[in-house]
């Protein structure tokens, strides 16, 4: 299972446009790419299905949620509360998005592509907001994914997510062919 975890760091108790622009702008880019979302800690106290249509009817990013709609039809959208002792090991290993990773924990967009590659189930967690992860995830985290490839480079929250699952859906089956080969 390969998913992209979007973690809530706006408002934990009402929903501000924030959340529902940034759902929206994650979801045709998980579906496009193959991975499943998994939406962490946002205040919404309602149904998976009462979500998507919220988004739908409060956006028009994303095809009006139509990507959000087709995820959760195709039972790949998670919603979680911000987990106390860790993700749910269906997940897999949690990889940490970060312009500053630790050096023993530093894994680059080739290596996870990689375990892609041999289907080896990743939660890819990415900070939705100026905040960015919290401090407990990194320490959590089996990996450290710096998108930029070392340079350290902090990307704005919607460009990172569409530069991790580009970036390492295009090198996960460029490696696929040379497999083949």
């Amino acid at each position: 299972m390969l998913t992209l975890g979007l973690y809530n760091t706006y408002d934990k108790v009402k929903v501000v446009e924030a959340h529902y622009r940034g759902i929206a702008r994650g979801a045709p880019i998980a579906y496009a790419y193959g991975f499943n979302l998994a939406l962490v800690g946002f205040p919404y106290d309602f149904s998976q299905q009462e979500l998507v249509a919220f988004v739908k009817d409060n956006t028009t990013i994303g095809g009006s949620g139509l990507y959000l709609q087709k995820l959760y039809d195709e039972k790949r959208l998670y919603v979680m509360d911000v987990p106390e002792k860790g993700f749910p090991a269906q997940f897999g290993a949690l990889v940490a998005t970060t312009s500053k990773p630790e050096k023993k924990k530093k894994a680059s967009a080739e290596e996870i592509a990689d375990m892609m590659v041999k289907n080896k189930p990743l939660f890819i967690l990415i900070g939705l907001g100026r905040k960015g992860l919290p401090k407990e995830y990194f320490e959590m985290a089996h990996y450290h994914l710096d998108i930029t490839d070392g340079k350290g480079i902090s990307l704005e929250t919607c460009t990172a997510i569409g530069a991790i699952a580009a970036r390492l859906y295009t090198l996960a089956e460029q490696k696929k062919k040379v497999v083949k080969k």
